[in-house]
């Protein structure tokens, strides 16, 4: 009696074990779906959030907003997208030719110093901008003594902002539509010309519709780095969504408004998806060994002279003369601002960027591996949702996840008053942690194209041989990817580094009392008029981000 007893009384727990078995078999068996679906859901519920917000109106804020900016937020936006989308293919596509089609002095040069303008923040290039060209800048000073004492050219307005952007993103349309022109080579022109087209007709009609893939995904680029950045426009005080965004939360204390202006400006971002989309559609052109390896069109006289001087033109205007006037700014000040607050300054933008770096490419090694030990089409669907966090604008991602940490710590925060009958204060909201998620979430896309392009070189047939070999899962994810992975894992680090350090949107807004860095630094002296003290935080970032444009200048010379 007392065995059966015991039997019984023992079978609750025996089930309870085999349930807990169960599941944890059920979650070792489901481990890729689970880490991709926390991945997606991370991206996820920020956009989730913001649409939501719209269920919370704010009509006394958005009266006042119809009633003051909201218009001119509109079309100030619209006309910096059209503005620049303009700019950057007539640069980039020009720039592009010349360095890919044809030989002139200083081609080899150009090839690739035309990609250093990368190094420079737009918001960087910004300030330096009206240094130099603004009515008390060292070029309209020198008009009115020498010249004309009535000269004023105005550069605060919508063609200066323009001017900026284009400049400091053309190198997005550079890079791709040059690697397009070098891939089709001079064959495809050479034959439209013996069907009788001409020179114009040529380029017009066969090799920029072949090339429309790269420029579209260039200009796509281009126009998401444009309509989220917050800095360049806040020192032109030119109003924007991202201006307006950022004083709703810090100027009207209004969260759920700055969500809806947010969600504004993402429904701008995904129509400019659906254009690059739409532009692009199936086109699909392969290009053989033979094409790529043609000879150059051979520019001689006016036009070669012509040809090194545009070159040298927007070289000058876009890194040199923004670069020279930082390093002018700094001998003046005589490193003045080179102190314990700026030795501090550099510590917290290294150390998030650093932690930022190794989260960012964890959670892409983990997403790319997914894929390739899974293959499944709708794995792959989630992953590529996944990488989506790079359109979205910084202001934007960090808004949406304010909104969605500050209902997680209200949430714990009643669980746990119920609970324990204890008051805790606010887990997420303002931490290190939701600051460094709001980077991974946003660069995640920069971090997962050199490990997926590097894991697609690996063959298949390594995994297999590893398993016949009778290896684990996690044995060939340490003994056979990682080591041959390492290039891409390093080159990916990199990148997000450098992004994370120039970040300037999410880091202003979801920063924690403290932590400030070289980006917010920036912002802090250029909003005070202050762009001498600005100029060694910047120069600091630039230098920093000569990195990634030796990374990829090495890689394409490698390519090619």
């Amino acid at each position: 009696m007392d065995n059966l007893s015991q039997k019984m009384s023992g079978q609750p727990q025996v089930e309870r074990t085999s349930s807990y078995m169960a599941l944890v078999n059920w979650v070792i068996q489901k481990r890729w779906w689970l880490l991709v679906s926390v991945i997606t859901l991370s991206v996820f519920m920020p956009v989730a959030v913001i649409g939501l917000s719209w269920l919370s109106p704010q009509t006394e804020d958005w009266q006042h907003l119809m009633d003051t900016v909201l218009n001119e937020l509109m079309v100030n936006t619209l006309v910096l997208a059209v503005g620049v989308a303009l700019g950057v293919f007539v640069l980039g596509v020009s720039l592009a030719w010349l360095t890919a089609m044809c030989q002139f002095p200083g081609r080899n040069l150009f090839d690739w110093a035309l990609m250093l303008p990368f190094s420079v923040p737009a918001y960087v290039m910004a300030f330096c901008f009206l240094g130099l060209l603004d009515y008390s800048g060292p070029i309209q000073t020198w008009i009115r003594s020498h010249l004309s004492a009535d000269f004023d050219l105005p550069v605060r307005n919508a063609a200066g902002v323009i001017c900026v952007f284009v400049l400091a993103f053309y190198p997005y349309v550079y890079m791709l539509a040059r690697t397009a022109f070098t891939n089709q080579g001079r064959g495809q022109m050479d034959a439209a010309r013996g069907l009788g087209c001409n020179s114009w007709q040529a380029f017009w009609r066969v090799m920029l519709p072949m090339a429309r893939p790269a420029i579209a995904a260039g200009m796509a680029l281009a126009l998401m780095e444009t309509l989220a950045d917050f800095g360049a426009v806040s020192v032109f005080n030119f109003d924007t969504f991202t201006t307006a965004i950022y004083k709703s939360w810090y100027g009207l204390f209004n969260i759920y408004a700055a969500a809806q202006l947010a969600s504004l400006l993402l429904v701008f971002v995904i129509f400019c998806l659906w254009l690059e989309q739409t532009a692009r559609g199936r086109a699909r052109y392969d290009q053989s060994e033979r094409q790529q390896k043609q000879n150059l069109y051979r520019l001689t006289g006016w036009q070669a002279s012509a040809a090194s001087l545009y070159c040298l033109l927007i070289l000058l205007l876009a890194f040199i003369l923004p670069v020279s006037q930082l390093v002018w700014w700094v001998v003046e000040t005589q490193f003045e601002d080179f102190n314990a607050r700026f030795v501090q300054l550099m510590v917290n933008t290294l150390g998030l960027g650093s932690t930022a770096a190794v989260m960012t490419v964890i959670i892409a090694l983990v997403m790319a591996f997914a894929q390739r030990v899974e293959k499944n089409p709708v794995l792959d669907r989630m992953a590529r949702f996944s990488t989506l966090g790079y359109a979205l604008p910084g202001t934007v991602l960090a808004v949406g996840l304010m909104v969605w940490f500050s209902w997680l710590d209200n949430s714990l925060i009643e669980i746990v008053r119920n609970i324990f009958g204890i008051n805790v204060g606010q887990l997420f909201l303002g931490s290190v942690f939701a600051l460094l998620v709001s980077y991974s979430v946003r660069f995640l896309a920069v971090a997962y194209g050199p490990v997926q392009s590097r894991l697609q070189a690996i063959r298949p047939s390594l995994h297999e041989a590893a398993q016949s070999l009778g290896a684990s899962q996690r044995q060939i994810l340490w003994r056979v990817y990682l080591p041959m992975l390492r290039p891409g894992i390093l080159v990916a680090g990199l990148l997000v580094l450098v992004d994370v350090m120039k970040e300037m949107p999410a880091t202003l807004l979801m920063r924690p009392f403290g932590w400030d860095t070289l980006a917010v630094r920036i912002y802090e002296m250029t909003s005070e008029g202050e762009w001498e003290r600005a100029a060694l935080p910047a120069l600091t970032l630039v230098i920093v981000g000569l990195a990634p444009i030796i990374v990829l200048m090495s890689k394409s010379r490698k390519d090619h």
